[in-house]
This record gives structure tokens, C-alpha cells and sequence, in this order.
């Protein structure tokens, strides 16, 4: 009869060790389900979420590191026709994005959310090779300028009056952020004007009504779409500013973000998963395809719209930019990367990376919360030849040279990252912990049982 009773123990025991294991299954879906309402909820952008705190102003420090392009044998390009040699130098770097957004005006009947994001730009020394006041021979901007928007006759008599040249020596400052131009009569430079400025408006869904809309542009500048190329594909403006996406990401589907950079949308690939600070982030790299001729990537035929220096839509790499700058300025990876090789080839020192010269966005999958990115862009201009401009006389052919590529950069610090994951990858921690906690006891009640079980069975055999 004891024996008996001692059977009946393990096999309630059993049952019972089952029975754990069995809740602990049956509470996954339960907490994903509450994992799921938990990130949600903090995804929204709105007063009191972890979104909204990073949303305002972000916490990680924005860098702009600048790389200037100093040409070494100005003469010989412009009295022989030979290709510039360039040295890199930098990085010159400045702290943007510092300044919260402002403006910040919420549209519920859209659930959206509007905004503008204003600029600024403090010089890092300590960051920097050497002074904004250093001086670098680069490309003369109006001379560059003017070869493609005024009548040549104009800008040779320009060019003799001035007493200018195709080449200029300029300090890092100027280059940048401006100077006085002889030729033009106003303040020229590739950023100008930069500091005090804004960028937007923008509108953005909070992700209240459907929380796979969060972070996408609703509109920018009052407008659903961009009016620079005249055509509905490539006038769209798809995705998020690239600063969070939805959560939980897909690996196998493509970001989408928009950048005003370079008036248009893009999108990034998975390429890996990495370990930032204790937190697992998906690289999303945007793929060579995103600058390649129409003739390999027939997407891209409506951002070809000048059949000359691209030769005739087959040149890679490179985004003309002219209609939305109203300059002509050519867009490209740093060191032409992904471009037609002959891009290399018309100038020396250029050296192409994929480790250096990619843009890349590190993104935490649950929440979609990018926590460290790079984004690298090359400013170009372009120069042929004439047969009345007196400087490009020798030229033989158009030249897209580089001027600066820079590295906007940024990435959530200790603090930033202790804190995150204390307030909210903590909380899918816990419940993850407490579903399989369940179901481990209860596998190891029934293991301990059935082993008893075996035990008490084998002592039985022997009474018998």
C-alpha cells in the first residue's frame, strides 16, 4: 500500500511537472503578445514614451567629420589639360544636430506630428587635424558653376576681369560655410547657408492608429512629394529620416528613409548582426545599387537628367543634384565608391573603401530605434573643356572632381545604452525569463519524477 502511495506521488508529480512546462508553453504567445504592447506602446511618438525622449533631441552627439579634397598641380590642369592630383585631407569635424526640434505641432486628426529641425555647426578642434583656418586649393565654385549656367563669352570675360582661375586657395571655413565670391558678388560655399537655418518643415506619423507607420514622412516642406525630377517614381518620398523605423524589423525587407541631402529616397539591405554595448542591432548598408547607371538598375533612368556628362545615362555613382540646388553639384559615395571606374581614373589619389565610404545604419530590431549610423557623401562639380574659356582650353574631356566627402556620424553612448536597455529591453527580458523559467521547472519536475519513477519501478522488481 505504501508502495502504492509512493507511486501515486510521482505520477502526480509528474502531471504536475507537465503541467508547468505546459503553462510556460501556452504563456509564449501570451507574452509576446504583452512584449509586443509593451514596445508598441514606447514606439509612439508621444509625450511619456521612450520614443518621444530621443525623438525631441537626441541624446547621442551628431558629428560631421569633413574630408577636403586639396588639388596639388593647379597649373599643370589648366596649361597642359593634365589629370588633378588630389590629397585628402581632414577630418575637420563639427558637432550638429545638438539643437532639439522646434515647432513641434501635433495633428491628431492624421495622427501625425509636425516639426522643424534646425541646423548648426561647432567646430571640434580636438576632433580635427588641424584649424578651420587652414588653406586647401580646390575647385573655383563659380568658375564651376558658371560652365554650366552661363553663356560661355559671360563667364570668360568674368574669369579676365576678376583675375580668377579654374583652381582657388581657400581655407577649410570658406570652403564650407562661405566667403565673399568676386565673380558672383555674394557669399558662396558648399554649406551656405548652414547655421541658422532649418530643415522642414516635416510631418511625420506617431504611429498611434498603426504603429508600422511610425516615423514615416507624411510630408516635407508641405509637400507629399519632391518636385525635382518629373517623375512620379523618383519624385516619391518614402520612409523615415532614417533615425527609427517600425519595430520589429524584418530582416529580409529593405529601410527606407529619405534624405534632403540629396533630395531623394533610398533604402538599406540587411547585412549583419552586430553587438553595440551589451545590444544586438541589424546593419542595414545601402547597396551598390543605389547610384548605379539606369543601365544596370532601370529605377534610376528618371534621376539621369543630363545625357552629356553622363553619357548618355550610362555613367554609375553619381547623382546630379543641379535642379534641386539650383547649382550644379554632383552627388556621390566618398571616393566615387560603386561609380563607373573611369570616375577614379580622370583624377589621382582616389582610393575607394567599402569599410570607409559606405553609409550604414545600425538598428535595433525590437524597436526599431537606429542606435549608431554613418552617413558618408562626396560633394562633387564638374568642368570640360572650352574653346573661349581661357582655362579650360586644355581640358579634354568633363571632369566630375571631388571637392569634400563627409561622414555624419553618431552613436549612443554608455549612459544612452544602460538606460535603454534598463527601460525597455529589460521589460522583454523579464517576461522571455519568465516563460522559459516555467518551462524549465516544469521539464526539470518531470525529468526528477520520471527518473524517481524509474527508481521505485527497478526497487519493486527486486521485492518481487
Amino acid at each position: 500500500m505504501g508502495c502504492c502511495n509512493k507511486l501515486c506521488g510521482l505520477k502526480a508529480g509528474i502531471g504536475a511537472g507537465i503541467a508547468v512546462a505546459i503553462l510556460g508553453i501556452i504563456l509564449i504567445p501570451v507574452g509576446n503578445n504583452i512584449i509586443r504592447e509593451t514596445v508598441t506602446k514606447e514606439s509612439v511618438i508621444e509625450p511619456g514614451t521612450t520614443a518621444w525622449n530621443n525623438w525631441v533631441s537626441a541624446d547621442a552627439p551628431v558629428y560631421r567629420q569633413f574630408w577636403l579634397f586639396d588639388v596639388q598641380n593647379p597649373l599643370d590642369v589648366v596649361e597642359n589639360g593634365s589629370k588633378p592630383k588630389l590629397v585628402e585631407k581632414g577630418p575637420y569635424t563639427y558637432k550638429t544636430r545638438y539643437l532639439p526640434k522646434e515647432n513641434i505641432t501635433a495633428n491628431p486628426e492624421n495622427h501625425t506630428i509636425s516639426f522643424l529641425l534646425p541646423a548648426g555647426a561647432i567646430f571640434e578642434p580636438s576632433m580635427s587635424v588641424g584649424s578651420e583656418e587652414d588653406s586647401v586649393t580646390s575647385l573655383n565654385l563659380a568658375v564651376a558653376g558658371g560652365y554650366k549656367l552661363f553663356p560661355p563669352w559671360v563667364l570668360e570675360a568674368a574669369i579676365k576681369l576678376n583675375n580668377v582661375s579654374l583652381f582657388q586657395r581657400r581655407t577649410v571655413r570658406e570652403i564650407l560655410w562661405g566667403y565673399k565670391d568676386p565673380i558672383l558678388k555674394g557669399t558662396l560655399g558648399l554649406f551656405f547657408p548652414y547655421n541658422g537655418t532649418y530643415d522642414g518643415p516635416y510631418s511625420v506619423f506617431t504611429g498611434k492608429d498603426d504603429i508600422s507607420k511610425v516615423s514615416i514622412i507624411d510630408s516635407w516642406q508641405g509637400e507629399k512629394k519632391v518636385s525635382f525630377w518629373n517623375n512620379t517614381y523618383c519624385d516619391m518620398i518614402n520612409g523615415t529620416d532614417g533615425s527609427s523605423f517600425s519595430p520589429f524589423l524584418d530582416k529580409k525587407k529593405p529601410l527606407y528613409f529619405f534624405s534632403p541631402d540629396i533630395s531623394r529616397s533610398v533604402s538599406a539591405e540587411y547585412e549583419r548582426s552586430l553587438n553595440l554595448k551589451g545590444i544586438e542591432v541589424y546593419r542595414f548598408k545601402l547597396p551598390p545599387l543605389t547610384l548605379a547607371s539606369p543601365a544596370v538598375n532601370p529605377d534610376n533612368q528618371c534621376f539621369c537628367t543630363d545625357s552629356v556628362v553622363s553619357k548618355n545615362c550610362t555613367l554609375a555613382g553619381v547623382l546630379d543634384i543641379t535642379s534641386s540646388r539650383g547649382q550644379p553639384v554632383y552627388i556621390s559615395l566618398p571616393h566615387f565608391l560603386h561609380g563607373s571606374p573611369y570616375l577614379v581614373e580622370d583624377v589621382e589619389g582616389l582610393g575607394p573603401s567599402e569599410e570607409h565610404h559606405v553609409t550604414f545604419l545600425d538598428v535595433e530590431p525590437t524597436t526599431g530605434f537606429s542606435l549608431r549610423f554613418a552617413k558618408r557623401l562626396q560633394v562633387n562639380m564638374m568642368y570640360g573643356p572650352s574653346k573661349i574659356i581661357t582655362v579650360l582650353k586644355k581640358v579634354k574631356d568633363y571632369t566630375i572632381l571631388p571637392i569634400v566627402w563627409l561622414n555624419e556620424t553618431a552613436s549612443l553612448d554608455d549612459e544612452t545604452a544602460d538606460r535603454f536597455k534598463k527601460e525597455l529591453l529589460s521589460r522583454v527580458d523579464m517576461l522571455e525569463t519568465v516563460q522559459f523559467t516555467l518551462i524549465g521547472l516544469g521539464s526539470a519536475a518531470f525529468v526528477l519524477c520520471a527518473v524517481a519513477h524509474c527508481l521505485v519501478s527497478r526497487n519493486n522488481n527486486k521485492l518481487v
